[in-house]
C-alpha cells in the first residue's frame, strides 16, 4: 500500500485581501476560488502570510506581515500572543472585539432562529481586559530535549504547550508566577509525571491543584509547600479523580475549610465554593451580569422564581433578595450541596436548591407544580433546546436566558418564540476579552397578543 504524499506547501509568504472574519477569529480571503483562513489578520487588511495547512477547499495561513492595518488593529499586550492559543483577539482593539462579538450574535439570531430582539441592549465589557481571569487549566509537560518544563496553554491550533513565562490575561497572582512555576516543577522528583495545573482564584485567595500521576516523595511535597508559601498561594494535590482533590497548604482541619469565596456586594452576599467548582472566570463581569438579570426579572414580593442549571446560587441567592420564593435546580448534586451551603452562610430562608435531570420533562417534580412567576436558565454550551420546549407548562411572565454560545441561544430562542414569547432584548457580555468566546444574555416575555 503506498502512503499518501504530504502535499507540499509554499516556502514564501502569500499576498492575502482580507474580506470578513470567521466565527473563530481567523481573517478570511480568497484566491483563485479557494477560501484562505488567515491568522491574525483583520477585515479591509492587506496581509503577507504563511500558508500552514492545505486542504482541498481551503488553505489555513498565518500572518507574516501586515502590508495594510485596519482601524482595529493594535500591538498585542502579550508578546506570546501570536503564538498561544489562550487568547486569539489581542491584535483587536477593545471596541474591535466587541464589534465582532455583537455580529457574531447577531449573524448566529439570523440564521438559527431567524428573529431579532426589539432591543439591542449595549455590551457588558470590563473596564480592564488584563489579569481578569480567575479559571484556568494550565498544561504541563517536560521537553527533555531542552530539559525544561513549559506551562501554560496550548499553541494556537496543535497540541505543544506555549513556551511562556507570564500571562497578561490570567489573574496576576497566577500569571505573574508561571516562571517560578516552571522552575519548582523542573526540580521536582516527579518533574514529568505533573500534567496539569489547575487554578482557581477568590477575592482573597489564590490556588494551585496539581494533578500528580504518582504519589509524591515526601520532599517534593515540602517543596510544593515551600512554593504555595513564598507566593501566598493555596497548594492542592489531585492523585486521581476530582473527588481525590485535597489541601496540603495550608494544613485542613476537614473539607469545610477547602473553600474560596467572592462577594456580591450590591447583595450583600459572600460565595463560597470548592476549587474544582464551576464558577464565573472574570468577577467584574459576574457581577455585572448578575445585576443585570436581577433586574430585568424584577423579581416582586410574593413571586415564585425558577433558577435553572443554578450551579452554586450565583442569580440564585441575588435574586432571593429581592423577595418572593426561590427554587434554584441543578443536575450536579455537589452543586446542589453548594448553593444549600450559601444559603445558609447568608441566612437566606426563602430559597430551595433541588437535583434534576435537566435534559427532559421535568414539569412533574413537587417543586415545579406550582409554577413560576420568573425564570432565570444558564446552561452549559449544549444549550437547553428539550428544557425550552417545557418552560410555557410554568406561565412565566419572564424569562431570562444567560447563554455561552451564541448559536444554542439562537436556537433556543427560536424554540421561545414559536412557543409564544417575544424576545424583548439580547445583548453580549464579554466575559472573556480577548478570545472569541461570546457571552450573552437575553431577555423573553409572554406574547399577550
Amino acid at each position: 500500500m503506498s502512503r499518501r504524499r504530504r502535499k507540499v506547501l509554499p516556502k514564501e509568504p502569500v499576498r492575502c485581501e482580507i474580506e470578513t472574519l470567521s466565527h473563530d477569529g481567523r481573517g478570511i480571503a480568497r484566491q483563485d476560488g479557494k477560501t484562505q483562513f488567515v491568522d491574525g489578520a483583520l477585515p479591509g487588511e492587506t496581509v503577507m502570510a504563511k500558508v500552514v495547512s492545505s486542504r482541498s477547499k481551503f488553505d489555513e495561513l498565518r500572518t507574516e506581515e501586515v502590508l495594510d492595518a485596519a482601524p482595529g488593529r493594535q500591538t498585542p499586550p502579550c508578546e506570546f500572543a501570536d503564538l498561544c492559543g489562550g487568547c486569539s483577539l489581542q491584535h483587536m482593539s477593545g471596541d474591535a472585539q466587541i464589534e465582532f462579538k455583537e455580529n457574531t450574535l447577531r449573524e448566529h439570531f439570523a440564521h438559527f432562529g431567524g428573529i431579532e430582539p426589539e432591543e439591542w441592549i449595549a455590551p457588558l465589557r470590563s473596564e480592564e481586559s488584563l489579569g481578569y481571569r480567575r479559571k484556568a487549566r494550565l498544561g504541563v509537560r517536560y521537553v527533555k530535549a531542552r530539559e525544561s518544563v513549559l506551562v501554560g496553554f496550548r499553541e494556537k491550533r496543535n497540541s505543544f504547550l506555549t513556551d511562556i513565562d507570564r500571562c497578561v490575561v490570567l489573574d496576576p497572582r497566577i500569571g505573574e508566577r508561571i516562571l517560578p512555576l516552571r522552575n519548582m516543577l523542573h526540580d521536582l522528583e516527579a518533574y514529568s509525571r505533573i500534567p496539569q495545573v489547575e487554578i482557581a482564584c477568590g477575592d482573597d485567595v489564590a490556588v494551585m491543584v496539581f494533578r500528580n500521576m504518582d504519589e509524591l516523595s515526601v520532599g517534593d511535597r515540602e517543596k510544593l509547600i515551600a512554593f504555595g508559601q513564598a507566593h501566598e498561594l493555596h497548594i492542592y494535590l489531585q492523585p486521581k479523580g476530582p473527588d481525590t482533590v485535597h489541601r496540603i497548604w495550608p494544613e485542613s482541619a476537614g473539607r469545610d475549610e477547602e473553600r474560596l469565596s467572592y462577594r456580591l456586594d450590591e447583595f450583600d452576599l459572600t460565595m463560597r465554593f470548592h476549587p474544582m467548582d464551576f464558577t464565573q472566570v472574570n468577577a467584574g463581569i459576574n457581577r455585572a451580569m448578575v445585576h443585570r438579570a436581577v433586574e430585568w426579572l424584577d423579581v416582586q414580593p410574593g413571586e415564585r422564581v425558577l433558577d435553572l442549571f443554578c450551579g452554586l446560587g450565583n442569580f440564585t441567592l441575588p435574586l432571593a433578595t429581592r423577595g418572593g420564593q426561590v427554587v434554584g435546580v441543578e443536575g450536579d448534586e455537589t452543586m446542589v450541596v453548594r448553593g444549600r451551603e450559601n444559603a445558609e452562610l447568608n441566612g437566606l430562608d426563602n430559597v430551595a436548591f433541588h437535583g434534576a435531570d435537566l435534559h427532559g420533562d421535568f414539569t412533574g417534580q413537587s417543586w415545579a407544580k406550582e409554577g413560576f412567576d420568573k425564570i432565570l436558565i444558564d446552561p452549559p454550551r449544549s444549550g437547553a433546546e428539550e428544557i425550552c420546549k417545557y418552560l410555557t407548562a410554568f406561565g412565566a411572565q419572564k424569562i431570562v436566558y444567560v447563554s455561552c454560545n451564541p448559536a444554542t441561544l439562537a436556537r433556543d430562542a427560536g424554540v421561545m418564540v414559536r412557543n409564544g414569547y417575544r424576545l424583548v432584548r439580547a445583548g453580549v457580555m464579554d466575559m472573556f476579552p480577548h478570545t472569541t468566546h461570546v457571552e450573552s444574555i437575553a431577555l423573553f416575555e409572554k406574547d399577550s397578543g
